[in-house]
């Protein structure tokens, strides 16, 4: 719904509800008019998108099923602690190290002729004394593990790869590991017979001489294609529609063809924008068939900070070309006959943001974006190109420079990086991006800049991200003004990046469930919504994982909503802001008018039932009168609720799942009884 129609519902009985205090709002009966003939655009199927970015060991410990750390020995082998990760503890875990067995002295780091990267360790042998490395502190489960490590060695050296999953002699698998003097590949495979968090991987020689290790990994047998079977199988359960990869800050210093090829070659980097080591394993070709195991449509993101226009092209060429041009052949030299066929392509991630790599002016800016677009559409004119936005709103509320007693971003102003994109590259993109990450119990004060300490009543505190939908169509409604061609239609907001809480409880699921709610009231524009974290829509440890919360809301709404959005009519309006608009304020309240409850509907694509969405962030039950215009309905439906025992339940991995999908039966003809803390699914199918 775009905000001229909801405004054209401001009026008689409704603006009337609506002068009314919240009190007096819940003290009445909520009574809704679900009006079918009154429909809107049909809903992306995008919108239940996710984004995933390389921050630190986030994909390579959730997705990645490789068992061991540094497997290609970005630091240096020692004895000295293992440095700690940077970063938001809930996106990464500290790296393990590896460790010399024996004295320091017998491992060297050969920084002249590596097998890759910067460095690759020599171990000297003593005799009958073994010598080498390993790591400790690995998670392993009761199952077969594979591997591989690439060895070369100077002299006769006995050489040994074991596996220990206990203290005693016998809690222990060895593998002999023949090696020449030139570098060669010896395959392994070991059988864990116990579940364990302590286990440990060591590489030693006996002899004379010395041995050097290239690389080494090991994986669980059952992996898929390098990723872990129980993630991948949750992934695809959730249903992720879209998924925007490799993405987010990352992408700016991030060089491509560093992940294309024999993985083993593949030089481990130091991600600079992160501060972590990447391995560079889950590159191109992993993530693009890591999208076709979990059927979700890749939005590839390219990146404007250190690459060029030339690199945008290239990879445009290597993930569509056909096999007879430069990139596309070495696509099927890495053993990937077929082009992925990739649509959806982001040029650049938030490059407006001065703490982007290679942020430069908006100006200079669409000049560069406007080569890469020609370039990459050179090489395939039927790509849809994302460029980043930064909407007036995004850049007011933090994303943008500050400047001192002028808060508040102008629209058609220097800082209104969307606004410069219109003006400066139109035609040269399909979609805008904006992203939201509205922080909790903050409200923003369009007078200083500043974000200031709120209190809220749950309602309400579930409502900040919808309300970050809604700053951004007030822009998008002051973008249509001055640039007409914008009611057009064609151009597009990808919503690409959002959260709020980067806890998974029931709680985040209430807020996630009313910004959903906000999306499909936008439809005539807003074609795609990526979450983030995607892995956040699962509780994982090393070995296991189960859906959590968030995953279980975004299933049940992929699911069993509808597509053809209708209109939601109600006699309860949501109340009047406290706050005054701007920033992160849009001038009136999300939601729809049945508060405190947050409707949504829509029509099935064959039209043969109405699914009616209700989010209840109060902690009361709530009863719901519903009457359907234009629409007869059958005397029963079925009923899809989403609550637990309180607002911080949780799923998690080894406890039982505290929020779950209940399905049941209910009499259309009554009153909804809708649950507190629970958001719910209505079926009325067509009688």
């Amino acid at each position: 719904m775009s905000l001229s129609r909801r405004q054209a519902l401001m009026t008689g009985a409704v603006a009337a509800a609506f002068a009314a205090s919240p009190a007096m709002a819940q003290s009445a009966a909520i009574a809704s008019t679900i009006q079918v003939g009154r429909e809107g655009p049909s809903l992306n199927p995008f919108l239940y998108g996710g984004f995933l970015e390389h921050i630190g060991n986030l994909i390579n410990h959730s997705m990645w099923s490789e068992v061991l750390d540094d497997r290609k020995f970005f630091n240096a082998i020692n004895s000295q602690p293992a440095p700690k990760a940077d970063g938001p503890a809930s996106r990464r875990r500290d790296m393990l190290k590896w460790v010399p067995v024996g004295p320091d002295s017998a491992v060297t780091m050969d920084r002249k002729a590596p097998y890759v990267g910067e460095q690759s360790p020599v171990v000297a042998l003593a005799g009958s004394e073994p010598r080498g490395f390993g790591q400790a502190g690995l998670v392993l489960s009761k199952k077969a593990y594979v591997g591989r490590i690439v060895i070369a060695a100077d002299g006769p050296a006995d050489v040994s790869a074991t596996l220990i999953w206990g203290a005693g002699p016998g809690d222990r698998q060895t593998v002999k590991v023949p090696a020449g003097k030139t570098w060669s590949t010896v395959p392994l495979r070991f059988s864990s017979p116990a579940d364990t968090e302590e286990a440990s991987f060591e590489i030693t020689g006996t002899g004379s001489g010395s041995f050097r290790i290239g690389a080494v990994s090991l994986m669980p047998a059952d992996n898929i294609k390098g990723f872990r079977a129980d993630t991948i199988a949750l992934m695809k359960e959730v249903d992720c529609k879209i998924l925007r990869i490799p993405g987010g800050n990352f992408i700016s210093a991030y060089d491509w063809k560093n992940t294309i090829g024999d993985p083993d070659k593949r030089p481990p980097i130091l991600d600079p924008v992160w501060n972590f080591p990447q391995p560079n394993d889950v590159g191109v070709d992993e993530l693009l068939q890591m999208c076709q195991l979990i059927n979700a449509e890749p939005s590839w993101c390219v990146s404007t900070g250190f690459d060029g226009p030339r690199s945008g092209a290239e990879q445009v060429e290597y993930v569509n070309g056909a096999a007879d041009t430069e990139w596309g052949a070495r696509r099927v030299a890495n053993g990937h006959s077929e082009p992925y066929r990739v649509k959806y392509w982001n040029i650049g991630n938030e490059m407006y943001g001065h703490w982007q790599m290679g942020h430069i002016p908006m100006k200079q800016y669409a000049v560069k974006h406007n080569q890469f677009a020609d370039a990459m559409r050179k090489v395939d004119p039927s790509i849809y190109i994302i460029a980043p936005g930064g909407f007036a709103d995004e850049m007011t509320t933090g994303q943008g420079i500050f400047i001192e007693g002028q808060p508040q971003v102008e629209f058609g102003s220097d800082r209104d990086w969307a606004y410069g994109m219109f003006a400066n590259s139109w035609g040269k993109f399909d979609a805008l991006a904006t992203h939201a990450y509205p922080p909790e119990n903050k409200k923003f004060d369009v007078k200083t800049g500043k974000l200031f300490d709120v209190e809220r009543p749950l309602v309400e505190w579930a409502r900040q991200p919808a309300n970050r939908v809604l700053t951004m169509v007030e822009c998008w409604e002051a973008y249509k003004r001055r640039f007409p061609a914008l009611n057009e239609g064609k151009v597009k907001v990808f919503f690409d990046e959002y959260a709020y809480s980067f806890r998974q409880t029931l709680k985040t699921c209430l807020a996630m469930g009313m910004c959903l709610h906000e999306f499909f009231r936008h439809s005539d524009f807003i074609d795609m919504a990526g979450y983030t974290m995607a892995t956040g829509w699962m509780d994982t440890n090393r070995t296991r994982s189960v859906i959590s919360a968030t995953g279980r809301l975004y299933q049940m709404y992929n699911q069993h909503f509808g597509t053809i959005p209708v209109q939601v009519t109600g006699n309860s309006p949501v109340p009047a802001p406290q706050y005054p608009a701007g920033g992160d304020q849009p001038r009136v309240n999300a939601g729809s008018a049945t508060y405190p409850l947050d409707l949504s509907a829509a029509l099935t694509a064959d039209r043969s039932a109405l699914i009616v969405a209700v989010v209840n962030a109060t902690e009361q039950a709530q009863s719901l009168n519903l009457s359907l215009d234009g629409f007869k309905a059958r005397k029963t439906g079925r009923v899809w609720k989403l609550t637990g025992p309180s607002v911080e339940a949780q799923n998690q991995v080894g406890k039982a799942p505290e929020v779950v999908i209940a399905e049941n039966t209910f009499t259309t003809a009554s009153a909804l009884k809708i649950a507190p803390i629970s958001v719910e699914l209505y079926e009325f199918a067509r009688a």
